[in-house]
């Protein structure tokens, strides 16, 4: 038997972790050096459990989306 979703220890616990997962993703898909990369904003939303944290290099901007229980991300929309 394996526990409800309320009941398991999420992987992106704290703001920093999150951030640390969405710049490594952007500069995979981008090809950006991390350096350049810059959090622009965070947000946890409580109820579906997901991070959403805003980030711009060059002159480009991303939302990258991702769930914190999986630690993985979800999405990544550029803006």
């Amino acid at each position: 038997m394996s526990p409800g979703i309320g009941l398991m220890k999420r992987r992106l616990e704290k703001e920093k972790d999150a951030i640390a997962l969405a710049i490594s993703g952007i500069a995979k898909n981008y090809k950006v050096d991390t350096g350049d990369i810059k959090t622009l904003e965070t947000k946890y939303d409580d109820d579906a459990g997901d991070w959403y944290v805003a980030l711009g290099w060059n002159e480009k901007r991303a939302i990258t989306k991702m769930d914190s229980v999986r630690g993985t991300i979800t999405e990544i929309k550029e803006i």
